[in-house]
């Protein structure tokens, strides 16, 4: 897991200023775009701000009627574009099916992907016209068919640390790439892969989560160290660096 300094670092590393997100007309771009659109929670786009500003990362945001309008190599201009949470179904439907062959283009050539919960889903083989960049239809975490919608999780890394995370209605990312994170049956909370010439990291889980949504949720582990496994998931995916797998 990163520490301050590593975030630090990865915003000199990053080209990047403090500040809230760049306009996508900037004659500066951002090397970071953060998916807004209809579908997403805006709750979950506030909190990956968040920790994109405490890492002093320049990103602009991107709605889907922006998504729209941009070309495949003007997406694949950035280095890094990020699907937070939200639902999926909606999300996906509120693309056109050009708009997702599009980010599946831009991957495919070189642009790294982070899909967070809803971003997962989307990631995979959803019938709502999903990205399909894995070939696998993910299925909702295991305590999903037991009823509980959020909980806290404490999720093993393949370094040996174990931190909770918030969890709701995420994906378990089985049959996809290297694992580099478990949920506490042992399935896939966290993975990685190539995809083409893109870098591509998943998460069933919500490190990027702030203080506030674990009102009435039992945690041992600080929202310090969830968020900074957030920032060690972006830096993982802006810089192509592969994590610890399993």
């Amino acid at each position: 897991m990163r520490d301050v300094f590593g975030l630090l670092l990865f915003g000199a590393l990053a080209g990047c200023s403090p500040g809230r997100g760049v306009p996508l007309t900037s004659s500066s771009p951002a090397p970071i775009a953060l998916f807004n659109g209809t579908g997403t929670s805006a709750s979950d786009v506030e909190a990956v701000e968040a920790v994109l500003e405490r890492g002093h990362l320049r990103y602009s945001t991107v709605d889907s009627s922006q998504l729209h309008g941009l070309s495949e190599a003007r997406l694949q201009a950035f280095r890094l574009l990020i699907v937070p949470g939200g639902n999926f179904e909606e999300l996906g439907n509120a693309l056109e099916p050009g708009d997702s062959a599009k980010v599946r283009g831009a991957v495919h050539g070189g642009l790294s992907y982070l899909g967070i919960c809803a971003g997962a889903f989307y990631a995979g083989d959803s019938p709502f016209n999903g990205l399909n960049l894995t070939g696998t239809r993910f299925p909702f975490y295991s305590a999903e068919r037991r009823g509980i919608r959020k909980a806290a999780v404490p999720i093993a890394l393949a370094d040996g640390q174990t931190v909770e995370h918030y969890w709701e209605d995420g994906p378990e990312l089985t049959g996809w790439g290297a694992v580099v994170a478990k949920y506490p049956e042992g399935t896939p909370a966290v993975a990685q892969g190539a995809v083409g010439k893109g870098w591509v990291v998943l998460s069933g889980v919500h490190p990027e989560a702030p203080e506030r949504w674990r009102r009435g949720m039992s945690f041992t582990t600080p929202t310090s160290a969830s968020n900074a496994y957030a920032a060690t998931l972006i830096q993982a995916a802006l810089s192509r660096t592969a994590l610890p797998q399993f």
